[in-house]
């Protein structure tokens, strides 16, 4: 893992910048984290980049992520002033909960302005996200099939795109994607696990013995009824279970293609919903 846990100073440079540039034109900062990593998805930058800014923390992915924790998590964001909304962002609600989230981070500001005589209008707000996050998913979910420039707006005429969403609220496109800094080797780990990472940079063993070894621990006898072993199985080292799991589905000794297949199907959710960054096990007092 240690020749994909890097540090790539100039990328981050460039996006850091970005969103400091765009972030005049917006009211609010849609922060999406996918809901099975709340913290690890999360970029450590973000806070000193966006200060004051309105943010509205978004856990995309429940239906992958353990209800129990997300509940959990929300109640820290909650704690540590942050409005949250848990979505799927394939699912049709979507919209209604974004845009009723984020009226509620901005009540304020809209009420300040409305005493100061200046019109309603929508809300205008910006995405930011690591890679594999939902960005992109969210954005179409928003946005349906009506995506248009709503014209005469800063941004618009330096090539950025503002896109409409019902009457409520307005995107501004932005193609800057942040990554986090790996200063924490498990932080990788579980990143690889949901595919944040690329395939091809990591050794897929390491990873699927690190997702057995969290299965076991935290969701036991879910390895054991998907792969039909033993109950006792998961008592093994997980790298043996590696190795038992490849010899029953008849890999031999192709121990890449069973770890192949351990990761592809803990990210199907084939052995059920879950939560990586577990609550309560001290990660959420570091970042308070």
């Amino acid at each position: 893992m240690s020749s994909v846990i890097q540090w790539f100073p100039g990328h981050m440079n460039k996006a850091k910048r970005e969103v400091s540039e765009k972030l005049k034109y917006v009211d609010i900062v849609f922060e999406l984290v996918d809901a099975r990593l709340p913290l690890s998805s999360r970029n450590p930058l973000l806070d000193q980049i966006l200060q004051q800014k309105p943010r509205l923390i978004i856990l995309n992915k429940t239906d992958l992520a353990d209800p129990q924790q997300t509940k959990l998590w929300q109640g820290w964001f909650q704690s540590q002033g942050f409005l949250t909304v848990a979505i799927n962002a394939h699912n049709n609600s979507t919209s209604k909960q974004v845009v009723q989230a984020a009226k509620e981070v901005l009540k304020e500001k809209r009420a300040k302005d409305k005493t100061r005589g200046l019109k309603p209008r929508s809300i205008r707000a910006m995405v930011v996200g690591i890679p594999n996050v939902g960005k992109s998913t969210l954005m179409n979910r928003l946005v349906g099939k009506k995506i248009a420039q709503t014209g005469n707006k800063p941004g618009v005429t330096k090539g950025q795109q503002w896109l409409k969403s019902g009457n409520d609220l307005e995107l501004l496109d932005t193609p800057g994607i942040l990554w986090p800094r790996f200063e924490d080797p498990a932080v990788g780990k579980k990143l690889a696990l949901t595919g944040a990472i690329k395939d091809q940079l990591l050794h897929l063993d390491d990873i699927a013995i690190y997702g057995l070894s969290f299965f076991c621990k935290y969701y036991p006898g879910k390895v054991a009824q998907r792969y039909k072993l033993p109950d006792s199985a998961e008592e093994s080292p997980a790298n043996e279970l590696l190795m038992e799991i490849t010899a029953k589905r008849g890999y031999k000794d192709d121990y890449e293609r069973g770890s192949e297949l351990v990761v592809v199907e803990i990210r199907q959710n084939k052995l059920g919903a879950f939560t990586l960054d577990r609550f309560g096990e001290g990660s959420e007092e570091a970042h308070e």
